[in-house]
C-alpha cells in the first residue's frame, strides 16, 4: 500500500495544473481532494467543485458597466442640479410656500329705490386636499368609507371621484347642514386631507317675480377653469341674465394669503400678498313693485282668458331705462342655487311652456296692428298721403287675378270705417286704409316692401336692441329677395297687403316694439334699453353712472309724428283702447291683433305711453295664443297704469 502510495506521489510530481495565475497545486492538495469526494460519497454529500478565479473577461465586463453607470449618474445629477435646477427649486419652493384663497362676497343687486332684490347667504363646503392624504392605502380607503357614511355616498364613488381629480383641491359636497357640519367637526382630526370651507349661495328674493332679469348663477365647469385662471373649483359664475351680462361687474376679487411650511406641514409664516375685493352692486331702472303690479296683472288676465303665455316691457323714454320685464310663465330662480333637489330643475327644463325662454326679449311674434303707426309714418313721409285724406272703407279691397279676373282675392277689415282719414285710421285701426297705404290700390300708390322695411328698420325692427341682457333675438322682417331665396317663391302683392297690417311672415320682439314706440313718444330718438342705472361698491358709494344711449336720432319730421301721436292719442278717447281713457292721466295707445297658425287664437297686443304730454313710461304687453280676437291686453295695461300713477314714488339717493 505505501509503495503503491510512493509511486502515485512521484507521478504527481510531473503532474501541474495550471491557472491563470500561474501558481502550482502541490500533490498532496490533488490527494486531499480525492479523499474528500470519497468521503462525500460516503456520506451522500452532494459534489463540492473547485474554486476557480473569476475570469478575466468578466471582471473587465463588469468594471466597464460599472463605469457606464457612474456616467450615467453623474449626468443625471448634472441635470438636476445645473440643467433643470432652477425648476426643481420652484418645485421645492412651492411645496415650501402654499397660497390660499381669501374669500369674500359677490356683489348684490338692487332696484331704482335700492331695495335688495338678491342677497348673500353663508354656506358652508366640504373640500379633499389630495397631498393631505395619508399615504398608506388602506388608511385611504378607511377615511373614504366614513366619509361616505357621514354624507350618504358610495365609499368607491367617492375614492375614485377624488383621486381621478385633476384638480389638487375637490369639492366634495355643498351647502352643508347645520347637523352635518357639527358631526363632522366633532371627528375632523380622524380626517386628514378633508375640511370645511365657508362660502356663500345666492338667495333671490321673489325669485319668479324678477328671475328672467337677474338670471341665475351655476358651478364653473373644468372648461371655463381652463379659459380663465381669475376662478377656483369652487367658484360660481353667472349662467342668465344679470349674473351672466355684469359677470365681470359682480364677480369677487378673493385676496391671496400664503403659507410657509416646514417639511413636516408645520406653519412658520403667513403674509397677506394681496387683500379681497368685494363684488360691485348693481342699482338698476327696474322699479319692483311696478315688476310684481305686471306680472300679477298679467297672469289674471291668462287665467281668465284660458292662456298661458305672454310678457310685457315697460320703458322711460326718456333715457330708455327698463323699469320693468315680464315673461310668462316664469320660474323660481332659487332653484338652481347649491342643495336644490336636481329632479326639480331637469322638470323645469323640461316643461313644455319652456318657462326658461325670455319671451320678452328673445319671443319673436306676428304683431298685428302694432305695425300702423309706423307705416303711417312711412306715407307721410314718402308724401303718399297726408293727414286730411280720406279712403271710404266698405269693409274690404278686392284684387283681380293679374292674369285671370274671374279670381277675386278679398282682403278683409273687422268692421266697416267709411270715410277714414288718418288720424281716424290710427284710432279705429282700420285695416282697408293701411292696405292701400302700404301696398297700393287702383290710382293710390303704395309703400311697397322696400320702403315699409326700410321704415320699420329706422325703429329699429329687425335688428337686436343691445339691452344688457344675454340671449336677445333680432327678430326678422321679410322681402322679396328673402322669399324667392327660401320659399321660392315672387313677392305677391298679397304679400305686401299682410306686411301693412303687421301679418304675414314678420317676426318682432316686445323688446324692440317697446324701442319704436319710444322713439315716438320723445319725438325721435332710438335708445338703447338698459337695465342698470349705477354701479355701486359694498357701502353704496356710487363708482360709475350709466348715460342714456341714443343708438341714432331718426329723421322723421316733427309734425308728422305728431299727428301719429293724435292718432294714438284717438284710439283712447273714441277707438279701440276706450277703457284707457278713466286713466288719472292722458294716454295714447296702439292695439293689436295677430292671426297665428292656431285657427281662432290670436296674439293681442297694446302698447301705451303717458301721460300723452310728457311721456313717462311706455308700456308694452302681449298675450299670446287667445282665443278669439279679444282685447285682452288691454284691461291688462288700464289696472297697470292707474296703479303706477296712482302710487307714490319713492327714491332713494346713491352718494
Amino acid at each position: 500500500m505505501f509503495r503503491e502510495f510512493l509511486t502515485r506521489s512521484k507521478s504527481f510530481k510531473n503532474r501541474k495544473v495550471k491557472i491563470n495565475f500561474k501558481e502550482d497545486i502541490e500533490p498532496q492538495e490533488i490527494f486531499l481532494d480525492s479523499l474528500a469526494k470519497k468521503k462525500e460519497k460516503e456520506l451522500g454529500i452532494s459534489e463540492k467543485k473547485i474554486e476557480v478565479p473569476f475570469p478575466k473577461k468578466n471582471l473587465q465586463g463588469f468594471f466597464i458597466f460599472s463605469l457606464i453607470l457612474l456616467s450615467i449618474l453623474f449626468g443625471k445629477t448634472l441635470q438636476l442640479q445645473f440643467i433643470e435646477g432652477k425648476k426643481y427649486l420652484a418645485l421645492a419652493e412651492r411645496n415650501k410656500f402654499k397660497l390660499y384663497q381669501i374669500k369674500t362676497e359677490r356683489g348684490v343687486i338692487y332696484d331704482k329705490n335700492l331695495k335688495q332684490l338678491v342677497e348673500n347667504l353663508p354656506s358652508f363646503d366640504l373640500t379633499c386636499q389630495k397631498d393631505k392624504l395619508p399615504q398608506e392605502n388602506s388608511e385611504k380607503k378607511k377615511i373614504f368609507k366614513e366619509i361616505a357614511e357621514i354624507f350618504n355616498k358610495n365609499s368607491n364613488d367617492l375614492e375614485k371621484e377624488v383621486l381621478e381629480s385633476d384638480s389638487s383641491t375637490v369639492l366634495i359636497s355643498e351647502n352643508l347642514s347645520h347637523q352635518t357640519i357639527i358631526l363632522f367637526e366633532a371627528r375632523i382630526d380622524e380626517f386628514p386631507g378633508f375640511q370645511i370651507r365657508r362660502n356663500t349661495i345666492r338667495n333671490y328674493q321673489d325669485g319668479e317675480i324678477f328671475s328672467h332679469l337677474i338670471g341665475y348663477i351655476g358651478k364653473i365647469t373644468a372648461e371655463e377653469l381652463k379659459s380663465s385662471d381669475e376662478y377656483s373649483t369652487s367658484d360660481w359664475i353667472g349662467r342668465e341674465g344679470l349674473e351672466k351680462y355684469y359677470e365681470k361687474t359682480l364677480k369677487e376679487i378673493p385676496g391671496k394669503l400664503q403659507l410657509e411650511k416646514d417639511v413636516h406641514g408645520r406653519i412658520i409664516s403667513q403674509q397677506i400678498l394681496s387683500k379681497p375685493e368685494s363684488g360691485k352692486s348693481l342699482v338698476l331702472w327696474l322699479d319692483a313693485d311696478l315688476q310684481k303690479k305686471i306680472r300679477d296683472e298679467l297672469n289674471s288676465s291668462l287665467e281668465r282668458v284660458g292662456a298661458k303665455k305672454g310678457s310685457a316691457v315697460a320703458l322711460d323714454p326718456k333715457t330708455g331705462g327698463v323699469l320693468a320685464l315680464v315673461s310668462l310663465p316664469s320660474f323660481d330662480n332659487n332653484l338652481f342655487r347649491k342643495g336644490t333637489d336636481a329632479q326639480a330643475i331637469t322638470n323645469l327644463f323640461n316643461d313644455s311652456r319652456k318657462p326658461l325662454f325670455n319671451r320678452a326679449i328673445s319671443g319673436k311674434y306676428l304683431v298685428g296692428s302694432t305695425i300702423k303707426p309706423l307705416i303711417a309714418l312711412a306715407g307721410l313721409e314718402e308724401k303718399l298721403t297726408s293727414p286730411e285724406k280720406e279712403i271710404n272703407c266698405r269693409g274690404e279691397i278686392t284684387v283681380p287675378h293679374k292674369y285671370n279676373p274671374e279670381i277675386v282675392y278679398r282682403y278683409e277689415d273687422w268692421k266697416i270705417h267709411n270715410k277714414t282719414n288718418l288720424r281716424k285710421a290710427l284710432a279705429e285701426s282700420c285695416n282697408v286704409y293701411f292696405y292701400i297705404l302700404g301696398g297700393g290700390y287702383k290710382e293710390q300708390e303704395g309703400l311697397g316692401p322696400t320702403r315699409i322695411k326700410k321704415y320699420l328698420e329706422i325703429f329699429g325692427w329687425g335688428e337686436k336692441t343691445g339691452i344688457d341682457l344675454p340671449g336677445e333675438s333680432g327678430g326678422f322682417i321679410p322681402d322679396p329677395a328673402w322669399k324667392k331665396a327660401v320659399i321660392g317663391e315672387p313677392w305677391w302683392d298679397g304679400d305686401t297687403y299682410h306686411l301693412s297690417i303687421g301679418q304675414g311672415n314678420l317676426l318682432i320682439t316686445p323688446l324692440q316694439i317697446a324701442v319704436a314706440f319710444s322713439a315716438i313718444a320723445n319725438d325721435g330718438k332710438i335708445l338703447q334699453p338698459q337695465l342698470v342705472q349705477k354701479i355701486v361698491d359694498s357701502q353704496k358709494n356710487l363708482i360709475e353712472e350709466k348715460q342714456p344711449k341714443i343708438i341714432r336720432e331718426i329723421n322723421i319730421s316733427p309734425a308728422n309724428l305728431q299727428i301719429v301721436k293724435e292718432g294714438m292719442r284717438g284710439a283712447v278717447t273714441y277707438g279701440t283702447a276706450t277703457l284707457l281713457n278713466n286713466l288719472s292721466v292722458k294716454a295714447a295707445a296702439k292695439t293689436g291683433t295677430a292671426e297665428t297658425i292656431k285657427s281662432g287664437y290670436y296674439h293681442n297686443w297694446v302698447t301705451v305711453f303717458a301721460p300723452y304730454d310728457d311721456p313717462q313710461i311706455v308700456l308694452t304687453i302681449v298675450l299670446e295664443d287667445v282665443k278669439g280676437a279679444l282685447g285682452a291686453a288691454i284691461p291688462v295695461a288700464q289696472k297697470i297704469l292707474e296703479w303706477y300713477f296712482t302710487e307714490p314714488t319713492i327714491t332713494n339717493e346713491i352718494e
